[in-house]
């Protein structure tokens, strides 16, 4: 059995992981961390350094707990819905954990949204995990 679960260092990323850590656990099954960035002009050296920081410390902990995962940090210029898509066919995943966080319409029609494409168009059953209030 596979998790996979989108990781970003925020409120709704974080309670992805703890949700997707409690599953692994529960199953005794492998976890897949994916962090997708797009690359390029959106992220500079600074930035890929921060992320860098952050996934060691996802690593750290998860070893603490003794989950079985591996993390990817992936950027190579798709959407985090593609990269997360994308991993759960080639590992075939027994399902994809993902965080929410609430949008206006505004923000849905100007940005899109990755949690819908995830929710529509992923090959396994998705958890949405939303971040304590």
């Amino acid at each position: 059995m596979t998790i996979v679960v989108g990781y970003v260092p925020s409120p709704e990323g974080r309670a992805a992981l703890r949700r997707a850590a409690e599953e692994a656990r529960l199953r005794s099954t492998r976890l897949i961390v994916i962090n997708s960035s797009r690359g390029g002009a959106h992220l500079d050296d600074d930035t890929a350094a921060e992320h860098e920081r952050e996934l060691a410390e996802v690593r750290a902990e998860l070893d603490a707990d003794g989950i079985e995962h591996e993390v990817r940090q992936l950027v190579r210029g798709l959407e985090p819905a593609e990269d997360l898509i994308a991993v759960a066919e080639e590992t075939a995943a027994d399902f994809i954990v993902i965080g929410l966080r609430r949008r206006t319409p505004v923000g849905k029609l100007i940005l899109g949204s990755n949690a819908q494409r995830i929710l529509l168009d992923a090959p396994c059953p998705v958890l949405a995990v939303k971040a304590a209030e």
